[in-house]
């Protein structure tokens, strides 16, 4: 089987898991050639086979996903895969809201115990 390109399988959409099991079915032939003592063209193909069968499964998987960032847009919770990347600091960290807040505690003592201002001779 000839090389594989991603895009046209984003083109194809229901043939995508017959053409996975056809490269799969391929790549365990070539293997058994290669154990029996095949030709040297057989034995090259193994590495078009198998990169075709990553191709197929990276366009399936990005396809799933579309469709589930397109089910869940909107909604509170989501799967931590659909969750923004960004760096592990920038996700633990606080959002204005809630730097903002204030304990009971603190802001009875705010209003019992207001900053004092005092006029400072020049």
């Amino acid at each position: 089987m000839a090389k594989i390109k991603a895009q046209d399988l984003r083109s194809k959409k229901k043939e995508l898991l017959k053409q996975l099991d056809d490269l799969k079915v391929e790549l365990s032939q070539l293997c058994v050639t290669k154990v029996t003592g095949g030709m040297a063209s057989k034995l090259s193909k193994i590495r078009v086979v198998c990169k075709s069968i990553a191709r197929v499964l990276t366009v399936i998987n990005q396809t799933q996903k579309k469709f589930y960032r397109k089910f869940y847009k909107g909604k509170n919770y989501k799967p931590l895969d659909l969750w923004p990347k960004k760096t592990q600091a920038m996700r633990r960290q606080l959002s204005k809201h809630e730097e903002n807040l204030k304990t009971k505690k603190q802001q009875r003592k705010e209003q019992l115990y207001p900053l004092r201002k005092y006029a400072v001779k020049a």
